[in-house]
């Protein structure tokens, strides 16, 4: 198997999930040549060129040490909390719309919690009154759970009575009151019919 060519640079500007100004990284040389490069993030390292970056990098890598403490704060905060959205839905608990990552996101800073849209690990929109696990992480290793519930804004007809299934669909399910009891005298019936037939 051939290996994977890679080049060293030196990044001219921060690369999010790269890295700051001034580090020396090694990439694939698909992704220096066709987007570091040429968007003008990164180019051969020099010892001339890394002095000049010195003093920019210094400002970076205070500014990412913030970040980092704010992240770090909030994803301690974060942990078990339970966050309410209420939301227009149909009397099976399908919402009219949708609950995404934004909604959650909105959320969770109109109530003091400093989140970006991409920190909510959602896979798919919420569709259903329901509650839900959700994931918030900053970058690889910061990350809490926290509880969406979604309620609907006005109450549900026989909500009690329905059942659901593992994905949320609504099962019909017909009742009746006198055929359980018809039901099982045929069967004792049958039973009985059964035993005088074997003897």
């Amino acid at each position: 198997m051939a290996s994977i060519k890679r080049i060293e640079l030196l990044l001219l500007k921060s690369v999010e999930n790269l890295g700051l100004v001034g580090d020396i990284v090694r990439v694939r040389m698909g992704y220096a040549r066709n987007y570091l490069i040429p968007m003008g993030l990164a180019e051969l390292p020099t010892q001339e060129k890394i002095d000049a970056l010195a003093a920019e990098r210094a400002i970076a890598l205070e500014a990412y040490e913030q970040k980092r403490s704010e992240q770090t704060s909030t994803i301690e905060k974060l942990e078990g909390v339970m966050l309410t959205l209420t939301r227009s839905a149909n009397d099976q608990g399908g919402l009219y719309g949708s609950v995404t990552q934004r909604d959650i996101a909105d959320s969770l800073a109109e109530n003091g919690f400093a989140v970006n849209t991409r920190a909510v690990r959602l896979h798919q929109a919420i569709r259903r009154i329901g509650e839900y696990p959700i994931t918030i992480q900053f970058g690889s290793d910061l990350k809490a759970e926290i509880e969406v519930q979604i309620l609907p804004d006005r109450p549900l007809e026989d909500r009690d009575e329905m059942e659901f299934d593992d994905e949320g669909n609504l099962i019909i399910v017909e009742k009746t009151e006198e055929e359980p009891a018809a039901v099982e005298a045929t069967t004792g019936e049958t039973a009985e019919t059964a035993e005088t037939s074997d003897s």
